[in-house]
């Protein structure tokens, strides 16, 4: 697989691996044997990139991805974040200061079975720390050697710009594809404008893109997406006409919607590397073939026009995880 450059020198993939949904947030955590022969097959097929968070389980994702990458260390960088604070397992709400960050960077080290965290991201803005002090802390700790570049997820313009003037960002983690086009208005340009990285994830839209979901699927109280207001079942009727368009783009490329609409995501810039999740072996074939679609000029331009006309409804987040972006 052909690799990218995220901010001056972090090497990847073009396509990298959420691995969140393995361990959390779509339904009880899956099988752990069959998830590290999952995250395997994606190392043997050429995927070096790799995205998992202390807050997924909490713990649990970390340790997976640490058992199933330990022989492949050399070969592969893993990315993981910090930024919540916890009690008795249970997450208690946004924290980003220093000890915390510390602290969180040690036991991570642990449970990655690593001796350096290629890309730490801070998960999420927190409004009682100055992010100059975050940045400062992830500074120091590249200095230490226990991290190697730093990331922000689903931060602003102008936290993004003050973190930077403190310790350079490698890449911002945000979501966008084919579904929530929001990062184009302002993001973008600031990305492209320092040299940062940018790492979608939920280029599939959460599922969305990939053709499927029914029309009239509902979700169980575990699976995150019922909690989504874009995914109620009035909205996710109204929202199918954007499926139906990528469909029809698909069966003219003799693809499948999920690689046009990665393969669309990886034409936006060079500096894009999104990293689709999956707990299933066909669906991680399925998603790195979007390496091999290719687009005319006119086609790019045909595809992005047409779903941009198609006027989207329900917000991607409930009104609580809402209130944690920064913007």
């Amino acid at each position: 697989m052909k690799t990218r450059t995220l901010g001056k020198n972090l090497k990847v993939s073009e396509i990298g691996l959420g691995c969140m949904g393995m361990s959390f947030g779509y339904g009880p955590a899956k099988d752990e044997k069959e998830m590290i022969q999952l995250i395997r097959k994606a190392v043997e097929m050429g995927v070096t990139f790799f995205d998992t968070a202390e807050v997924y389980g909490p713990y649990i994702n970390e340790e997976l991805v640490g058992k199933a990458l330990k022989p492949f260390r050399d070969q592969v960088q893993i990315a993981t974040k910090f930024g919540f604070g916890y009690q008795d397992g249970k997450v208690t709400g946004l924290d980003s200061s220093p000890d915390t960050i510390r602290n969180m960077v040690d036991a991570s080290l642990q449970r990655l079975q690593v001796d350096t965290i290629d890309l730490l991201y801070q998960h999420r803005v927190d409004p009682k720390v100055p992010i100059e002090e975050v940045a400062g802390t992830v500074k120091d700790l590249i200095a230490e050697g226990k991290v190697q570049h730093f990331g922000l997820s689903e931060a602003g313009v102008e936290v993004i710009k003050r973190a930077h003037l403190v310790q350079p960002v490698t890449a911002l983690q945000s979501e966008y594809s084919l579904f929530w086009r929001e990062p184009e208005e302002e993001i973008m340009p600031v990305l492209e404008a320092l040299g940062i990285g940018f790492v979608p994830f939920s280029p599939l839209g959460n599922g969305f893109l990939t053709g499927k979901i029914d029309r009239n699927a509902s979700f169980s109280d575990n699976d995150f997406r019922s909690t989504v207001p874009r995914f109620s079942k009035e909205n996710l009727r109204d929202n199918f006409a954007l499926v139906d368009l990528v469909t029809a783009f698909a069966k003219e490329k003799e693809a499948t919607p999920a690689q046009v609409a990665l393969a669309w995501i990886l034409y936006q810039k060079t500096w894009i590397v999104p990293i689709p999740g999956t707990t299933k072996s066909s669906r991680l074939e399925e998603n790195l073939g979007a390496t091999g679609i290719t687009f005319t000029d006119g086609e790019l331009q045909q595809i992005t026009e047409a779903t941009s006309k198609i006027d989207l409804v329900g917000e991607r987040y409930s009104e609580a995880n809402q209130k944690m972006i920064n913007r």
